[in-house]
């Protein structure tokens, strides 16, 4: 079970994770072993929470490791003293998300999120949803906003969608007077 050290084990896993990838290994289902599992599952994780991270840093160059730390700290943190350490038997289904162009408020983008950032934090998405995927990265950069700061608003915030909006609009007016 990861607690003290897990900082140090996840750099460790996403290390050897992009080493395969960068190698030509796309196959997931072989990339950890199941002491490896038994770890990111003690942290409410599992392979393709590090393997999309990965991925995307490998093709894109983003999201770095920082961000995955941090992203990942969260849904730790909701799987520890939430859910007790108790995984989720549940995934959302793809098809329920709404539309890329979907808005609430003029903000693009935020009906979809929405409900990936509550199926991250429960560790409910499926493996071919990500939460950080480029649509959400466009969304975090034009919104000002770090995935994992989202992350924890979303948590916070809770049912009050109002108070999350208002504070997303926040974040966009800090970053349109900075301009």
């Amino acid at each position: 079970m990861l607690h003290y050290d897990y900082t140090v084990r996840l750099h460790e896993l996403w290390n050897a994770a992009k080493l395969r990838y960068e190698s030509g290994d796309r196959s997931v289902d072989d990339y950890f072993t199941r002491p490896e599992l038994n770890d990111l599952a003690s942290i409410g994780l599992n392979a393709m929470d590090v393997y999309d991270y990965v991925e995307d840093f490998c093709t894109r160059g983003e999201p770095d490791f920082g961000t995955f730390l941090a992203v990942n700290a969260v849904r730790r943190d909701y799987f520890l003293n939430v859910q007790k350490a108790v995984l989720s038997d549940h995934q959302i289904n793809p098809d329920d998300l709404p539309s890329k162009e979907d808005s609430i408020e003029g903000i693009v983008w935020l009906p979809r999120i929405l409900p990936k950032a509550i199926a991250k934090l429960r560790g409910e998405l499926p493996a071919e949803i990500m939460y950080g995927c480029g649509g959400d990265r466009r969304f975090f950069k034009a919104n000002n906003v770090h995935p994992a700061d989202f992350l924890k608003a979303v948590w916070s915030y809770g049912s009050d969608q109002t108070s999350l909006i208002l504070w997303l609009k926040a974040r966009r007016e800090k970053l349109a007077l900075q301009a």
